[in-house]
């Protein structure tokens, strides 16, 4: 008779613990396929707004060469201004850290070189129109 208690006892225990030996399945299934649902979306976030900052970077250097050939030849005092902050963008586009995607401080170094761009535009009475080289424009965090 103390056997058929404790079988009784043992069932009833595992009844009333399954809600939560379920519920911490549950859990477990959902932080796993969670986690890997989360690395792969993150991957495509990174890959598509990492290739937006790498295009308009390229364009701010396609930008800064093709003006630096230009003004080159030009020796008069006017465009040595212009020339120190091309070479000024032109050196914070070559030391941007594209290698280092865990750099703390890239959105303030892309802000500086954004600004530096329109301190290059304005020198250069130029009003760009690139679509994708304005803050304004999709590239915005």
């Amino acid at each position: 008779m103390a056997a058929a208690g404790l079988l009784e006892e043992d069932l009833l225990d595992a009844i009333v613990m399954a809600d939560v030996r379920f519920h911490g399945e549950g859990y477990q299934e959902g932080f796993a396929e969670g986690s890997h649902a989360g690395i792969t979306e993150g991957k495509c976030y990174g890959a598509l707004h990492g290739a937006k900052v790498g295009s308009e970077i390229g364009c701010y250097y396609g930008f800064c060469s093709i003006w630096k050939s230009l003004l080159q030849n030009c020796a008069d005092e006017k465009h040595s201004k212009k020339l120190k902050v091309l070479d000024s963008l032109l050196g914070m586009i070559q030391n941007f850290p594209y290698e280092d995607p865990t750099y703390a401080k890239l959105h303030e170094h892309l802000d500086k070189i954004r600004g530096k761009f329109k301190q290059l535009c304005s020198l250069l009475s130029v009003q760009p129109d690139f679509g994708f080289c304005n803050k304004d424009s999709e590239l915005a965090f």
